[in-house]
């Protein structure tokens, strides 16, 4: 049980912290203008967002146990 606390914490930070990064990526983007920035602003957003998809699952998983 604390194990799993301790677990869902962790996954709890981890995703604030990737929702800063694409709150910030996004603020960056906006900023750019370019054809190159855009798309390297693209790759790291969708990037973050994968990771962000993969700990809630994982987070989902744990709570759910």
């Amino acid at each position: 049980m604390a194990k799993d606390l301790a677990a869902i914490a962790e996954l709890e930070k981890r995703i604030a912290v990737v929702r800063a990064n694409i709150i910030e990526l996004t603020e960056q983007a906006a900023a750019y203008s370019g054809a190159a920035d855009d798309d390297l602003a693209s790759r790291r957003i969708e990037m973050q967002q994968r990771e962000l998809d993969e700990l809630t699952r994982e987070l989902d998983a744990l709570q759910a146990e």
